[in-house]
């Protein structure tokens, strides 16, 4: 899928995100459902976009402490996470090497791991792209607690 190999995670402003179009025709798309979309005003829940290969979940919540996030990846979707209100922290970590502490859920496609993870701010207004090989830890509140609305875009492999 990717006509580039790049394979680590990616943070910007979705105002920036025409240069990432090259990763292929999928992330793409997500990037211009993000954009054409009134995110503000979609409900939580799943929005698909193209099917099963391309669809978004709208989630609305409050940050936490590190300790009660889980660090997350996936096999069959890449993660575009949009902050579409309010901002968090979110853990990162290569996922090679790592303990994993829940297996590989097929039907979720999600596995769960313990690693030590560098945290980046994600504010309103940008996203993360997290590839297979990306460790995330998301929800996880910068300074106290604070109610988000996120977007993640699932972009099939």
């Amino acid at each position: 899928m990717h006509n580039l190999t790049i394979k680590t995670m990616i943070v910007d402003k979705l105002e920036n995100s025409d240069i990432y179009s090259a990763l292929g025709e999928r992330i793409k798309k997500a990037f211009d459902f993000l954009k054409n979309t009134d995110l503000n005003a979609l409900p939580t829940g799943k929005t698909e976009i193209e099917g099963s290969d391309i669809f978004a979940a709208v989630s609305e919540y409050e940050t936490k402490a590190q300790a009660n996030c889980k660090l997350e990846a996936h096999r069959k979707y890449l993660d575009v996470q949009y902050l579409v209100k309010g901002s968090e922290l979110i853990g990162y970590a290569p996922a090679s090497n790592q303990e994993v502490i829940v297996d590989y859920n097929e039907e979720k496609d999600i596995i769960f791991f313990k690693a030590d993870v560098s945290t980046v701010l994600i504010q309103e207004g940008m996203f993360a792209i997290f590839f297979p090989e990306d460790l995330h830890q998301p929800c996880i509140q910068a300074n106290s607690p604070m109610n988000v609305k996120k977007v993640v875009v699932k972009v099939r492999l």
